[in-house]
C-alpha cells in the first residue's frame, strides 16, 4: 500500500511501507529499489536533521557533547553515541564554513582587534588530569587566538591561530580581515601590543588610522571584543580543552558561523550580525543548513521503467567426453624418381 511519503533518494511518490527498525518505521521507494527511514532523514542516516541542528545548536552555544547525549536521552529517548555528536559537528560545520565563504558583509570604517590565549591539549595516556583547564602546566599547550570584529555590525570579519604574538602574526589577521570585507578600515583599535603597530602599518599603510588603548580608554574600544572573548573562553572551558590545532580551527571557524550567521544578538534587536551587515544567507539556522544536501534540489520527475522479459540461460554442468581412443597417423612415404 503506497503512501504520502516521497522517497528522499530520488523523490518519487511510488513508496510503500516497510516495517520498523527499533520501533522506527521503515519505507521502501519502488523506483529505485531503496529503503529509508523517514523522509526528514539525510540519505545514508537514520537521525533527523531537526535532531542534528539541535545538536549543533546547543555545541556552539555551550554544551559538551556528554552533555548533548545525555539532553537527547532525556528528552527524546535517543541513544546516540558521542562519537556520532562529534561526527555531525565536523560534517556541518565544514559545509557551514563553505557557504559563508562565499559571501562578504558590507561593514563599517572601524573595527577592533585582540588576541587571548586559548589552551590545546597535550596531554600523553600516563599524564595526571588537570583540574583547571586554564591551569599553565607542562601537560597543556597555549596558542594564541586573533580576531578582529566590526564596531558597527558586530561582524566578526577574521580569527587567526598562532603560537607567536608578533608583527607577522598580526599583519596576516588584518590581511584576511580586509579579504572579507572587501575594503579597508578607516579606524583598528587595538590595545597596547606592538605588534600592531607595524601590522596595521604593513597591511593597511596610511589608509587607516590606529588607536591603542584598554577596554575604557579610547572611543569605540576593546570592550566589545572581550566581552566577545569572555563567551569562547566559557565555550572553551567546557569541552576540557582541544585535541590539537587542527580541531581548534575547526572549532573556531565554525563559532565564527554560529556567532555572524544564526545567534541572534540584543544589542542587535535580536538580529545576527549577517543581517545588519546586509547578508543574505540562504540559511536561517542550523536545520535549513542539514537539510541543504538534498532537501533544496529541485525535484526530478521519474520515468518508470517498462518490464523486460528476462531470457534465462541455461548451462550444461556435464563436462565434454573425451575419447580416450588414440588417433591413427596415417605415415608419410618419401616419393622417389623412378629411372627408366
Amino acid at each position: 500500500m503506497e503512501t504520502n511519503t516521497v522517497c528522499k533518494y530520488c523523490q518519487s511518490p511510488h513508496v510503500i511501507k516497510w516495517g520498523q527498525v527499533n520501533g522506527v518505521p521503515r519505507h521502501y521507494c519502488k523506483d529505485c529499489q531503496r529503503k529509508f527511514v523517514s523522509a526528514d532523514t539525510i540519505p545514508g542516516m537514520q537521525t533527523s536533521t531537526k535532531v542534528i541542528a539541535d545538536c549543533l545548536n546547543m555545541y556552539y552555544e555551550g554544551m559538551s557533547e556528554n552533555d548533548i547525549r545525555r539532553n537527547l536521552i532525556q528528552q527524546d529517548n535517543n541513544y546516540v553515541s558521542t562519537g556520532s555528536v562529534y561526527n555531525w559537528i565536523g560534517r556541518f560545520t565544514d559545509l557551514a564554513v563553505q557557504e559563508a565563504d562565499k559571501h562578504h558583509p558590507k561593514v563599517g570604517d572601524v573595527w577592533i582587534a585582540d588576541e587571548t590565549y586559548v589552551r590545546v591539549d597535550r596531554r600523553k595516556s600516563g599524564d595526571a588530569e588537570v583540574d583547571n583547564p586554564y591551569s599553565k602546566s607542562r601537560r597543556a599547550k597555549w596558542v594564541i587566538f586573533w580576531d578582529i570584529i566590526d564596531a558597527n555590525t558586530r561582524f566578526l570579519l577574521a580569527s587567526h591561530i598562532t603560537t607567536t604574538r608578533g608583527t607577522q602574526d598580526a599583519k596576516a589577521l588584518m590581511d584576511k580581515a580586509a579579504a572579507k570585507a572587501g575594503k579597508v578600515p578607516r579606524v583598528v583599535v587595538t590595545d597596547k601590543l606592538a605588534a600592531y603597530l607595524d601590522g596595521i602599518e604593513l597591511s593597511y599603510g596610511g589608509a587607516a588610522k590606529h588607536r591603542q588603548g584598554g577596554p575604557f580608554d579610547v572611543e569605540n574600544n576593546t570592550n566589545m571584543i572581550e566581552r566577545f572573548h569572555g563567551t569562547l573562553k566559557e565555550r572553551t572551558k567546557v569541552m576540557r580543552a582541544l585535541k590539537n590545532r587542527s580541531t581548534l580551527k575547526q572549532f573556531t571557524d565554525g563559532w565564527l558561523v554560529h556567532y555572524n550567521y544564526f545567534r541572534p544578538h540584543m544589542s542587535l534587536k535580536d538580529r545576527t550580525p549577517a543581517q545588519v551587515a546586509g547578508i543574505e544567507f540562504p540559511f536561517r539556522n542550523w536545520k535549513d543548513l542539514c537539510e541543504q544536501p538534498y532537501e533544496k534540489t529541485a525535484r526530478i520527475p521519474v520515468v518508470r521503467p517498462s518490464k523486460v522479459t528476462k531470457t534465462k540461460l541455461i548451462v550444461s554442468k556435464r563436462r565434454p567426453r573425451i575419447s580416450k581412443r588414440t588417433p591413427r597417423i596415417t605415415p608419410v612415404t618419401s616419393l622417389r624418381t623412378i629411372r627408366g
